[in-house]
């Protein structure tokens, strides 16, 4: 076969005029960013940010200064939601309001006040976008006015944000770097790194607090760090703040507060494995907590300067299935994210090919208090058999949602009456998601089961991240279960058949007045026992529940 001969670059397809390339290489040389394939989605957003929507020419233009495929970069753009690719001159209205329409949300009235704002605003100028969770559970109904989110969203309040171009999310007023070590901070990452604390030591101290991995797998993460330490250098770290489940919004509130400690225990774990590069993964719905991070990293890196790692922060771009640790990595690496097959395992072949230490926000964060207050501080906790502490973000029918540091053994009764205040006034307790909406849903009488990992799996349940979503008598659990499936049919990547026609399927079904029970329930077997990723093997979950615990419902 004849070789190929090497030749200039040329891309086929639609050709880029001289002002958009000059567009695009300047949004790029002013975001100081060089200019990397695995940079793309980041060159999209500055695109997007800049231009609220994504062209054929700029797609081109993009394409053609990177010596990429004009469909690869088309591809990529066209995967994530918070991406408007467009044909010249169909260009959106120049505000998007996006209002949640998950779980909390909609039992708060997000409905109603989606149907009032497309009754009060001026279509030609601003859009109305129902989407899926956006972190905010605690404060449903959620509405995000173009990058600033609005809690308990009122339609006066939200189109006040409009009319008077509140557009701009505040940024959090968290720990900086300099309360941050003034009050201690980075003192146990600097003896881990100069050797006054063993790395070996560190490992049995966090092995002995048994903590597990908090995004919702649970892998003890000193075995974790193990194995990735045992793999041959050059190795990676990609950091998991993408938190999308629905219900799920723990990692956001210890941003908020005190980043500080996250990057403390991200420094440890790179020391103790030996990082060189570490990649911090962001939810792109968290535009205050990215600008927080991006300020503070800045500082860190200011101040420590070469005893660091080489850290990158990512926006992620409205796509669910990237909290999967492989679609993350794909992501990271500027390409659509879809799950990897296994094997290999990320540990050994993950981000750019090198062995990689993947971990949630929360996990990390708890590494210097059981460095400095000990393994003890964990499990000197103890309740109903288990021991430990989780963050158990609450939302739904309770006096008081929000993220509750509880002991891991806490039942729902406990919880809602000890953590929450009780049922909201006039609201009998009912059911509830034990681990968001892939966590399945379990009724009011099975109420003394620990919310801990291990414990909820004989009744088709998982406690994952730990997302608990109140329901009373004022809801039904079909129309919750049906809300969560529409969430899983929109967030399926589409890489796998079961996962992706399941879910559609599911929710054509779901609908009905009438249950077909006995093809949903071979519906559900083919989902769980035939797709790639967690997204579609957990998708049926609620669907199950629904069917086993609430039958009254589907008379």
């Amino acid at each position: 076969m004849a070789k190929r001969k090497k030749g200039k670059f040329s891309n086929k397809g639609f050709t880029p005029t001289t002002g958009a390339i000059g567009e695009v290489k300047a949004l790029i040389d002013d975001s100081g960013m060089p200019l990397r394939r695995d940079l793309l989605i980041e060159y999209l957003h500055l695109i997007q940010d800049r231009y609220h929507c994504l062209s054929n020419d700029h797609i081109a233009a993009l394409a053609d200064i990177l010596k990429l495929a004009q469909t690869e970069v088309y591809e990529v753009a066209t995967f994530y939601h918070h991406f408007d690719v467009v044909r010249d001159g169909d260009r959106p209205p120049e505000l998007t309001i996006r209002v949640c329409d998950s779980v909390s949300c909609e039992m708060a009235g997000s409905d109603s006040l989606i149907k009032a704002l497309e009754e009060t605003c001026n279509k030609e100028s601003i859009r109305i976008q129902r989407v899926p969770c956006v972190g905010r559970c605690d404060t449903a109904p959620v509405a995000v006015v173009g990058k600033n989110p609005i809690g308990k969203a009122t339609c006066d309040a939200v189109m006040d944000a409009a009319n008077n171009n509140s557009v701009e999310a505040a940024i959090p007023d968290a720990i900086t770097y300099d309360r941050y070590v003034k009050d201690g901070g980075y003192k146990t990452y600097h003896a881990v790194r100069d050797g006054t604390l063993a790395a070996d030591d560190v490992l049995k101290m966090v092995e002995d607090a048994g903590l597990r991995g908090l995004g919702g797998a649970g892998f003890p993460t000193a075995r974790k760090w193990h194995i990735v330490r045992d793999a041959p250098a050059p190795r990676f770290m990609a950091l998991n703040l993408d938190e999308g489940e629905p219900g799920t919004f723990k990692d956001r509130y210890y941003l908020e507060r005190d980043p500080h400690r996250f990057f403390e225990g991200m420094l440890i774990a790179s020391v103790v494995v030996g990082i060189e590069a570490a990649y911090i993964y962001l939810r792109d719905e968290y535009a205050g907590i990215y600008e927080l991070l991006k300020n503070e990293l800045a500082r860190l890196k200011e101040n420590e300067g070469d005893n660091l790692p080489h850290i990158e922060l990512r926006r992620g771009a409205g796509a669910y299935i990237c909290g999967e640790e492989s679609a993350m990595i794909e992501s990271i690496e500027g390409k659509r994210g879809m799950p990897r097959l296994r094997p290999p395992f990320v540990a050994q072949v993950g981000l750019f090919g090198r062995p990689t230490l993947e971990h949630n926000m929360e996990t990390l964060y708890w590494i210097r208090t059981i460095l400095e207050e000990k393994p003890e501080f964990f499990t000197q906790h103890e309740r109903n058999g288990r021991t430990g502490l989780r963050s158990y973000s609450v939302s739904g029918r309770v006096v008081k949602p929000g993220v509750h540091c509880a002991p891991a053994g806490v039942t729902i009764r406990e919880l809602i009456d000890e953590f929450c205040g009780g049922m909201l006034p006039g609201h009998e307790f009912y059911a509830y998601f034990p681990g968001g909406a892939s966590g399945g849903i379990l009724p009011a009488s099975i109420d003394n089961v620990p919310l801990d990992f291990d414990t909820l799996q004989e009744y088709d349940c998982f406690i994952g991240s730990a997302a608990i979503i109140v329901l009373s008598d004022k809801d039904k659990a079909r129309v919750a279960a049906t809300n969560a499936m529409r969430f899983f049919a929109h967030e399926s990547c589409g890489k796998c058949t079961p996962c992706r026609v399941g879910t559609a399927k599911a929710v054509t079904l779901m609908e009905k007045s009438k249950w077909d029970t006995g093809l949903m329930d071979e519906l559900s077997r083919v989902m769980t026992d035939a797709s790639i990723c967690g997204l579609g093997q957990a998708a049926s979950n609620p669907l199950k529940c629904v069917i086993k615990y609430f039958p009254q419902e589907l008379k």
